[in-house]
């Protein structure tokens, strides 16, 4: 069986930082940093307030690496020039390791793998993220407010945050939930419900993915909480 480890990572770097944390977004694709065992890299930005808005944030940044096994992961977490910056220059972060149990779709035409069986109990984690079409772009965001309004007041979600790969086209949901009953019962009713079914029914995604996760080894914080 696959031992694929994923690592997210979010952060709000200090105002004082915030352009260079912007020239960093901007550019590390073009690092010569190359973490042994990387399969996928996404280095994101996000919305306002670290949310899911076509208004950009200026501190806000997330990142998403998948690894070929939980040392490699280890060993990036430990070693990465960004995460090293990211801790220097930090209001808040939070780093937390992955194991997938369930995958639907892909992400720049890669599928990740489901390394262990449905957890029997939370918390568990969420990852949705999706390509809009350019002509479906006011239709998508149309939905997404009320969507992301009813994630806030929703019991049982621990940890949000809106990111993505590219403004207004490429965009991605990180939740993290208490139980998996907790995360049902947002994902089949209200705002988001109706946003699901518009987006399948209206073909808004050009490629699109989503899996939900064990998360476990987290450390620091996001937004004030934490996942004990």
């Amino acid at each position: 069986m696959s031992s694929q480890v994923a690592v997210m990572t979010l952060v709000n770097i200090k105002p004082q930082a915030k352009f260079a944390g912007i020239a960093r977004l901007m550019f590390n694709r073009f690092s010569t940093y190359h973490p042994k065992g990387l399969i996928l890299q996404k280095h994101m930005g996000s919305g306002k307030n670290a949310g899911f808005s076509v208004n950009p944030s200026g501190t806000h940044q997330g990142l998403f690496g998948l690894f070929d096994t939980i040392d490699n992961a280890q060993q990036f977490i430990n070693t990465s020039p960004l995460l090293k910056w990211y801790q220097d220059h930090a209001d808040e972060l939070f780093t937390v390791k992955l194991q997938a149990y369930s995958v639907k779709g892909k992400w720049s035409g890669h599928q990740l793998n489901e390394v262990i069986p449905t957890p029997s109990s939370g918390p568990i984690a969420s990852l949705t993220r999706a390509s809009i079409k350019p002509l479906k772009t006011y239709s998508f965001w149309t939905k997404a407010p009320p969507a992301e309004i009813d994630l806030h007041e929703t019991q049982g979600c621990i940890i949000s945050a809106g990111v993505g790969e590219a403004p207004i086209l490429r965009q991605a949901t990180f939740t993290i939930w208490e139980s998996q009953a907790a995360m049902d019962a947002y994902a089949r009713s209200g705002a988001h419900l109706k946003a699901i079914k518009a987006a399948m029914q209206g073909q808004y995604f050009s490629e699109s993915m989503f899996v939900r996760f064990q998360p476990f080894d987290a450390v620091g914080s996001w937004k004030g909480k934490t996942l004990g």
